[in-house]
């Protein structure tokens, strides 16, 4: 991060295996709360959380993990956290330039030796361009843009040498690939429409999403059956499950904790999302619900606010905005909305915290049940 006012982060929501969520008393965390982490001197840069534990990279260089497993290493550049490995990039053990990639099972505390290891040349990504540079990449994505790392075999997973990548984010079942030009591709399951190629069918090799084309996109994001796209312009586009309105769109299963409902029926819109209607409104006119949305929709966020950033949880969608405010919205039951309670919401709802605070939010990161954030002080005007 560039940066150079101070600045901190801040965790809420599950906590259940003791990650490093603020005081990280209880189960829960309800509202942004400063991070506790493992080494209060750390200057952390790198947030990768998983399920049950959280990874923490400083700017030394140092990796602590916190959570069900326990452990700490030097020399890291890089950390990605998940159930079935954790993934580090750490300076070479030998006498090769390049850094190494290095899989460990999470309980293995980073002590003897990883699962596998492998020296990672770096070569100027794009050798037809004069004075292209190494790219430094964030794992999943491995320096040079020309493979990933996934948690099921095979590990080590190379891309298309035409596919010049800029990010890469793996959900539960599906991975979101940004390129040089701004085109996103998606492949992977998509049984609950998070590819957006309008069906729910999987792709076994990364395909171009044509409903983007023509809008360059500066980010995206991978939930675990949902995607996000920020475009160039501050707009957010978003597909694939709403079960808990991690999509913003108003699904049936919040209706129903409100109130309770009947006279049900489902129909496919001219879009191909699922679209339930239960006769509920007051005046009688039906209320449409959205449970799979399978093309990108364009969502707006409150104000007009342009989006600079977004990333997803398992079931919600947090996104910073150009001013620096955060929007949350999905699943809640463990307050990783950071609106102070456990309610779910199926529509972008401003994080209060940040705002109270004269608080700069800059980044954030999303683990499966719980929300990671980095904000800096307001500039006084």
């Amino acid at each position: 991060m560039a940066e150079e006012r101070p600045g901190s982060w801040f965790g809420f929501g599950f906590c259940g295996f003791g990650q490093a969520l603020g005081s990280g008393h209880g189960r829960q965390v309800h509202s942004p709360e400063p991070l506790c982490a493992p080494d209060p001197n750390a200057d952390i840069c790198r947030v990768s959380a998983s399920w049950s534990y959280t990874a923490f990279v400083s700017r030394a260089g140092g990796l602590h993990l916190s959570g069900s497993w326990g452990g700490a290493a030097a020399g890291c550049r890089d950390a990605w956290a998940s159930e079935a490995l954790l993934v580090v990039l750490r300076d070479g053990r030998g006498p090769a330039p390049g850094p190494e990639l290095q899989a460990w099972a999470p309980g293995s505390a980073l002590t003897g030796e990883p699962l596998w290891a492998q020296t990672l040349e770096l070569k100027a990504d794009g050798e037809d361009r004069p004075g292209a540079e190494a790219q430094a990449g964030e794992l999943p994505l491995l320096p040079c843009a020309r493979a990933y790392v996934s948690p099921r075999p095979p590990l080590y997973r190379p891309l298309a040498p035409k596919l010049r990548a800029r990010r890469l984010e793996l959900g539960a079942e599906h991975a979101l690939l940004l390129d040089e030009a701004g085109r996103v591709f998606s492949w992977g399951g998509g049984r609950h429409g998070q590819l957006g190629h309008g069906t729910l069918e999987a792709e076994p090799e990364p395909r171009l999403l044509e409903a983007l084309q023509g809008l360059p996109m500066a980010g995206v994001a991978a939930g675990g059956w949902h995607s996000v796209c920020v475009s160039e312009t501050g707009d957010i586009y978003i597909w694939g499950w709403n079960e808990s309105g991690q999509l913003a769109l108003p699904t049936r299963s919040l209706a129903e904790d409100k109130k309770a409902v009947a006279g049900q029926a489902i129909r496919l819109n001219e879009d191909g999302s699922e679209e339930n209607r239960i006769a509920e409104a007051e005046d009688g006119a039906p209320a449409a619900f959205i449970s799979v949305q399978p093309f990108p929709a364009l969502l707006d966020l409150p104000l007009g606010s342009d989006a600079v950033k977004a990333s997803c949880g398992s079931r919600h969608t947090a996104v910073v905005t150009r001013t620096g405010e955060l929007y949350t919205w999905g699943w809640g039951k463990y307050g990783q909305l950071g609106h102070k309670d456990t309610t779910s919401w199926d529509r972008p709802c401003r994080v209060e915290y940040f705002v109270d605070k004269q608080l700069q939010v800059m980044a954030v990161s999303c683990g499966p049940w719980n929300t990671y954030v980095y904000a800096v002080e307001k500039e006084k005007s």
